[in-house]
């Protein structure tokens, strides 16, 4: 019996070693299973930075309402209508490290304040506390700087307060959140600061604003017609269902 033994554990780890499949022989199996060797659902819904492209910088930070970061990326982002990528649309941050929305979401941006490219608009959100953005002379110099290059300047909501500690709008209109502009006029007085109750979005030159929230839909639309047309416009209007929006009580 001791001889056989040995014997016989040899047979048991000869058996459970042939058996068992490989883990590299599982990861192949289930590979073919389900399709993730013959299908990258990643790549087709990159879009790629091209240089020819005007570039519309999405500003990013703790706290922010990530409905204005959203509304500007579904706007800009859709093709035309025959397929076309139109804009590179990037979100920027201080640093590279996830922020998380007032919603509790975490984004990644894509660049910081140290390597962001050349923008053609840049897109000033905001969030429901602002002292910190404000007194955040990283995040106000940023928008001073960009502004130089900017074609087109935007805020929405209370982004119009970054607008003001920045100076880069003084003598312009402005409209804020419903129930921010008196207190927007008087700590930023340079600004001619629009009714919120009456004024939902606003164009004086280069910088456009609005109430915020959903209404940066408004501010994005608008300055998408101004930099393609009315038809595209229109185009993207219809690809995002706004018309069942409007008209949902309906």
């Amino acid at each position: 019996m001791r001889n056989l033994l040995p014997i016989l554990l040899s047979v048991i780890l000869f058996n459970c070693n042939t058996n068992t499949p490989k883990s590299s022989d599982k990861n192949e199996d289930n590979g073919l299973q389900t399709g993730i060797s013959h299908s990258d659902t990643l790549t087709k819904h990159l879009k790629p930075f091209k240089e020819n492209l005007p570039t519309i910088g999405l500003l990013m930070y703790n706290g922010v309402l990530q409905s204005e970061v959203v509304a500007t990326s579904d706007v800009f982002a859709k093709p035309s209508a025959d397929g076309k990528q139109l804009f590179n649309v990037i979100t920027i941050a201080e640093t590279d490290n996830p922020i998380t929305t007032e919603e509790g979401m975490h984004f990644v941006p894509d660049y910081t304040f140290d390597n962001c490219p050349k923008l053609t608009a840049l897109f000033v959100p905001s969030a429901y506390d602002m002292y910190a953005q404000v007194h955040n002379e990283k995040i106000v110099e940023f928008i001073r700087r960009k502004n130089e290059e900017t074609k087109y300047t935007v805020s929405n909501c209370a982004g119009a307060q970054l607008i003001g500690a920045s100076g880069i709008a003084d003598g312009k209109k402005i409209v804020t959140w419903i129930g921010g502009g008196t207190q927007l006029q008087k700590d930023y007085p340079n600004l001619k600061v629009q009714n919120d109750s009456l004024v939902t979005f606003v164009r004086d030159g280069k910088f456009l604003s609005s109430n915020g929230n959903l209404a940066s839909y408004i501010s994005a639309l608008n300055l998408l017609e101004t930099m393609t047309n009315e038809e595209h416009r229109k185009f993207v209007e219809s690809y995002l269902y706004l018309d069942r929006l409007q008209n949902w009580k309906k």
